[in-house]
């Protein structure tokens, strides 16, 4: 019955005061360890660090950033405390300590190694947090310095791991890992052929790590090494780096620069001579180059290396780079994944090129589109279309202020820019253009008097600063095909829409009455009159039509560019090269021109990428030279229109 009661009292004891239970256990696992804590160094804190992480402690994880962080305090009596805002707290729980004055403690100061060690613990306990953002965060730490330390830690970790993207990237760092610190030369071999599906920054980093050399030089080349290549100096080296190598290992005379051997010269002028050569000779570096010689030869300076010391030298000694990596199967599996890795990536590279070319292409075949079918039927060069594309990005910021909703602001707004757009369109055409038809030159000034007019009412409404017009949430972020190809939601989302508008466009020219009006009116105006087609209705419609497509573009692109007053005027040359690149009234021929010009800007700024500017000047020179041997375009109209 009283060992009864005591069983009870004790288990009543230890479940009340858990709190303190634990303390004991980690200050009794400090004491234990009190002088590696206290003046802690690299080299001896190992068993502290040790016991602490196979303590199973849950306060462990924090007193170890409390120490690295340079927050644990020592008392008198050889007790632990952590100090926070001045106060004394419990190293595992962090409550306040009664009794204790903060001012007292001695704090303890890890140096930077002891810190690193304490780091490499932590990441232990961080790839298994509970917190996805510091697990994150524990292996951002380890892709960016790999150690052998990692491999165990990171092996537990991964078959608990709940995240399917990050446990994928702890099964890469491991493969890392294996590539570069593997037992064995097979696990190693076997961890970098699984590279070879790897595109990634870090992947391939991790090749070059392993296939890292070092130049050196000798007489004849070493047989225990693992030599990469041998360098032909003059191609692969510089005469005067090989030599330099040589010379350092050969105790050879120098290589003296011109300036070098003026002073020499200098310093040995006896009587207006040098080396019994008079100095008014001297006035070729091969005059002085030869009395240098005379000197040295009296021992007056020290030898030069000549052209023919140089060249024996170089014919006698063999220039290698080596690998660092001893074991030459290891660097043979990693060259031979490293060729296939970069043929893969020269291919995405270009794939990912192409995409961006399309893209491009889509904005611009979106543009210009409108000004296609205006300018195609009935000759109007209408320098105002930008800021139709203006006024259809503005509408859609405006719709966002009253329909916060995005997904349905967007809905809404394609229509309405295409209805405010097509309202503005008519009524420049019935008020501006009809009058000038027969006038092309005061049609252009007209439209940019008009152009200007626009964006001036446009900062007067929205001011100066860009508007946004933000995307859907399911338009955010990029479609990545894998580490090198991406593109961004926005941008297929633009290439879709430029496909629907081709096949409507297609749909209204080829299978409708307002298409068949369109095309007789382009291809014979006087005819279709007298066929009972009203030519300036037809006008009418087709200027609003052109003028309604380009409000739609604006708030296609407005979804990814600035919302300005003057971005009609960044796209309105794009549109016009497009056109008439592509061949004037024709929808086939304005997404040749897109596709044209949107490939061939990408590919100049792929070969110039810091230069935007001078890659849209070569562009517009390529298209100059273009248009001399195609006038009427790639796809240039057939029958009558063809000799209007």
């Amino acid at each position: 019955m009283l060992r009864a009661f005591l069983a009870l009292l004790l288990l009543t004891g230890l479940t009340a005061q858990p709190g303190h239970a634990q303390e004991a256990n980690l200050q009794d696992l400090l004491q234990e360890h009190q002088a590696q804590i206290i003046k802690p160094s690299r080299t001896k804190v190992g068993p502290a660090i040790e016991a602490l992480a196979s303590s199973g402690l849950p306060s462990v994880p924090l007193f170890l950033e409390k120490w690295r962080d340079k927050n644990v305090y020592v008392a008198e009596d050889g007790l632990f405390y952590v100090v926070a805002g001045g106060t004394a707290t419990d190293v595992s729980t962090g409550e306040p300590v009664s009794g204790v004055d903060a001012d007292t403690l001695d704090p303890i100061r890890p140096n930077g190694g002891v810190r690193r060690v304490i780091n490499e613990a932590l990441v232990e306990f961080q790839l298994s947090d509970p917190d996805i953002t510091r697990r994150t965060e524990a292996v951002d730490a380890i892709s960016r310095n790999l150690d052998p330390s990692q491999v165990e830690p990171l092996s537990k970790a991964i078959e608990n791991e709940t995240n399917a993207a990050l446990k994928l990237r702890k099964q890469r760092l491991l493969n890392y890992l294996a590539a570069r610190y593997g037992e064995t030369t097979e696990a190693r071999i076997d961890a970098i052929k699984a590279l070879k599906d790897d595109l990634s920054v870090d992947g391939r980093a991790v090749l070059s790590q392993i296939l890292a050399t070092s130049t050196e030089a000798a007489p004849n080349l070493p047989e225990d090494e693992n030599i990469a290549r041998v360098l032909e100096p003059g191609t692969d080296i510089s005469r005067a780096d090989a030599y330099a190598m040589i010379e350092d290992k050969a105790d050879l005379p120098p290589v003296l620069s011109a300036s070098e051997i003026r002073t020499a010269l200098e310093a040995n002028v006896e009587g207006a001579k040098v080396a019994g050569v008079s100095v008014g000779t001297l006035t070729t570096q091969d005059a002085r180059a030869a009395a240098y010689d005379r000197l040295a030869a009296t021992g007056a300076v020290a030898p030069r290396a000549t052209e023919d010391t140089i060249g024996e030298t170089l014919a006698a000694w063999t220039i290698y780079d080596v690998y660092d990596e001893d074991d030459t199967a290891v660097t043979e599996a990693a060259r031979d994944t490293q060729n296939a890795v970069n043929t893969r990536v020269g291919v995405s590279q270009t794939a990912d090129l192409a995409l961006d070319a399309i893209s491009l292409a889509s904005i611009y075949f979106l543009a210009a589109i409108g000004l296609a079918i205006t300018f195609g039927v009935m000759g109007v060069i209408n320098m105002a279309h930008g800021e139709f594309i203006m006024m259809g990005a503005y509408t859609g910021y405006v719709v966002q202020q009253i329909i916060p909703n995005y997904t349905l602001s967007l809905v809404v707004a394609l229509p309405l820019a295409f209805i405010v757009t097509f309202a503005a369109g008519v009524a420049m055409e019935r008020l501006v253009i009809r009058h000038l038809y027969t006038r092309p030159l005061e049609t252009l000034l007209a439209t940019f008097g008009i152009s200007i007019a626009l964006q001036q009412l446009a900062k007067n409404i929205f001011g100066t600063q860009a508007r946004p017009l933000t995307s859907p949430s399911w338009l955010d972020g990029n479609w990545a095909i894998n580490d090198v190809i991406s593109i961004s939601y926005i941008r297929v989302a633009i290439f879709v829409l430029a496909l629907i508008f081709l096949g409507l466009l297609l749909f209204i020219l080829k299978k409708t009455r307002l298409g068949l009006e369109v095309r007789a009116v382009t291809q014979n105006p006087r005819m279709a009159a007298s066929m009972g087609i009203n030519p300036d209705k037809i006008k009418m419609m087709t200027f609003g039509l052109g003028s309604g497509i380009a409000g739609i573009a604006g708030v296609a692109i407005g979804l990814y560019a600035k919302v300005t007053s003057e971005m009609g005027a960044d796209y309105i040359v794009q549109s016009f090269m497009t056109v008439v690149v592509g061949g004037v009234g024709n929808v086939w021929g304005t997404l040749a021109g897109a596709t044209m010009i949107g490939t061939l800007q990408k590919g100049i700024e792929w070969f110039n990428p810091s230069n935007t500017l001078a890659a849209q000047t070569y562009m517009i020179l390529f298209i100059i030279l273009f248009i001399q041997f195609r006038p009427k375009g790639i796809v240039a109209l057939k029958g009558r229109a063809a000799g209007d």
